[in-house]
């Protein structure tokens, strides 16, 4: 068994204990940011961490109807702009903990009033040292450089900070504490996705589509990827696929649909059918039967909340990831390349 498949496998355990052990460091957080009267939420990060961001900027809009933003820390690090940030939480996300601009953005908000807390998986990192508020994934050291389990440990903070945050979501809550079943059950479709992926052992292009809280999955999907099969695997929005990107599809071309149950399934199945028109090979991930019966190959997820559906989208996605790249002659621990930490300025 590859280090990946192992970490991939080790998520149930990790998001179940993050939901007890972090409750209280969580909470803490949430309480802060409401004595404040915090108006505004900017996530800073980079590579998977920055995916993470992305879910949690819809799940914190959905849940706390706060604006959420994305930082672009070269306006720091390279422009050298100061940050007006007096209402602001900057939350700070890197599973090293070492992301160099990541940390100057955190420190420039810092010096521009906001008050900062930061995701990572190293308590000895310098992010983890330096900050306000400190959320540790707590998913032990990850060996494989391609990033896994502290991917799905981002998210969960995220989501049980946006728990922490809305008032009166008991039902919520109870769907979140039986996460890490779906997940296991997510697992089980390994043996499944590692003979269907043999087919696609010599592509060289794939297309990602999701929308809504998926968006996240679409890119992180095409990242992992681009990093263990080293093709030109690419992520969108189903939507904006939809304004020009969607010529690039031709016959044969494999497509990655993520396609739960929610709102954004119906606008889902009818870009699958755009797709399948222009001769695309969808690969459907869903756990609806209209949606998988359309599929090339379709492999059917746990019925979850659409809010929780990343969780187990991801975990079949970095299992079609890690058996694509076993097909293709790679070893998907050791891409090509990349090393575990990439620091940029």
């Amino acid at each position: 068994m590859t280090i990946m498949l192992e970490e991939i496998k080790s998520q149930p355990e990790i998001l179940a204990r993050l939901q007890v052990e972090a409750e209280e460091i969580v909470g803490d957080l949430a309480a802060k940011v409401m004595d404040r009267g915090i108006d505004l939420i900017i996530l800073a990060a980079r590579g998977t961490s920055d995916h993470a961001a992305v879910y949690g900027q819809y799940l914190l809009t959905y849940m706390t109807g706060l604006p959420v933003a994305l930082a672009a820390p070269s306006l720091v690090t390279l422009y050298r702009r100061p940050l007006k940030l007096a209402n602001a939480l900057v939350i700070g996300l890197s599973q090293s903990g070492e992301a160099a601009d990541v940390n100057e953005y955190l420190a420039a908000a810092r010096e521009g009033g906001a008050l900062t807390a930061v995701i990572t998986n190293n308590s000895e990192s310098t992010m983890a040292k330096s900050a306000e508020h400190l959320l540790l994934c707590r998913a032990g050291v990850e060996h494989a450089v391609a990033a896994t389990k502290t991917y799905m440990a981002e998210m969960a903070l995220l989501a049980m900070f946006s728990l922490a945050l809305s008032t009166d979501q008991a039902a919520m809550r109870a769907e979140f504490a039986e996460l890490p079943r779906h997940i296991a059950a997510t697992i089980n479709l390994e043996e499944e996705i590692k003979v269907r992926t043999e087919r696609y052992a010599f592509i060289d292009e794939c297309v990602v589509l999701a929308r809504g809280f998926n968006q996240a999955t679409a890119l992180e999907t095409a990242l992992k990827i681009q990093e263990t099969s080293h093709i030109g695997a690419k992520g969108f929005s189903a939507a904006d696929f939809l304004h020009g990107p969607i010529a690039m599809i031709h016959r044969g071309v494999p497509t990655l649909f993520f396609a739960p149950s929610g709102v954004a399934m119906h606008g889902l199945l009818e870009t699958a059918l755009k797709v399948r028109e222009r001769g695309g090979e969808l690969i459907i991930f869903s756990d609806d039967e209209s949606l998988l019966s359309l599929g090339k190959h379709s492999f059917p997820l746990p019925s979850v909340a659409e809010w929780l559906s990343p969780f187990t989208c991801i975990t079949a996605a970095q299992l079609f990831a890690c058996y694509l790249a076993l097909a293709k002659g790679y070893n998907p621990d050791r891409p090509r390349g990349l090393t575990k930490v990439t620091v940029t300025h």
